[in-house]
């Protein structure tokens, strides 16, 4: 991570909230810290993570434009996260501050390390973690809950533009794991079949990419997670559902065609 961003953030930040950077994309940077936006800390209280996701400006963008591209996307990704926080049953990080004018949000920090050093417990390296049994039942259960997430982002008009298993974050939940949705950066209120047969593609072609001795499997089971959402809503879902499988088909094939002519 550039060391001019870094410094960007902290001077945003007034130097009196330390920060940790960890990942840095096309759009913006990822920064963790122990300090509540404005709530103070009380005496003996555990320490709680949250997330700073900072957008910098683009020198390579006229400024005016670039505010407000920033002003824009900030306030978009913010609205979809309050509203997702809403839906009962979808797991999204929770909205704890938005400065729109900055690009800045603040965020509920979800997810742990997994056991032996296998990283953090995003969905990438929870598969990873169990590739020497891929097909066991935490495997088999987990990738059905990411399913279902998707089904219920979907079902409620929603769509998330980036889905990758690194942005499927388990959270622990007694024995099992919780799948969680992260990074709405490339959010979006959409009806269209077309845009949540994409977000079903680019997770297929995610899990492919990384896992593909298993994918057929695995995509399987997130597919029948995702189904039963719809199904759960009788003669109308599963009309949606038909709609949606078909497109995500129809993507796929032109996805296979692009690949062959290069």
């Amino acid at each position: 991570m550039s060391e001019a961003i870094v410094e960007q953030v902290k001077k945003y930040l007034t130097g009196s909230i330390p920060i940790t950077p960890i990942s840095q994309g096309a759009e913006a940077v990822v920064f963790t810290t122990e300090v509540h936006p404005y709530l103070p800390k009380a005496d003996n209280q555990p320490s709680t993570k949250y997330i700073i996701k900072y957008r910098p400006p683009k020198q390579y963008r006229h400024p005016t434009i670039d505010k407000t591209l920033t002003k824009h996307r900030t306030l978009s990704e913010s609205r979809i996260l309050s509203k997702l926080s809403s839906l009962p049953g979808l797991n999204v990080p929770k909205l704890i501050a938005c400065d729109v004018y900055n690009g800045c949000i603040w965020l509920e920090f979800l997810g742990e390390n997994l056991p032996n050093g296998a990283g953090f417990s995003n969905l990438k390296n929870f598969l990873w973690m169990n590739s020497s049994d891929p097909y066991n039942k935490t495997v088999e259960s987990t990738l059905f809950k990411v399913g279902e997430q998707i089904g219920l982002l979907h079902w409620n008009d929603y769509c998330h533009g980036d889905l990758t298993t690194s942005n499927v974050v388990l959270v622990r939940d007694g024995e099992s794991w919780a799948p969680h949705l992260i990074d709405f950066g490339l959010g979006s209120s959409s009806t269209l079949v077309e845009d949540k047969g994409v977000d079903l593609y680019v997770l297929e072609r995610a899990i492919v990419s990384t896992h593909s001795s298993f994918a057929e499997k695995y995509n399987k089971w997130i597919i029948e997670g995702f189904s039963s959402v719809y199904q759960s809503k009788g003669k109308k879902g599963n009309q949606k559902l038909k709609d949606v499988i078909n497109r995500f088909q129809d993507v796929r094939l032109r996805g296979r065609k692009r690949s062959m002519i290069g």
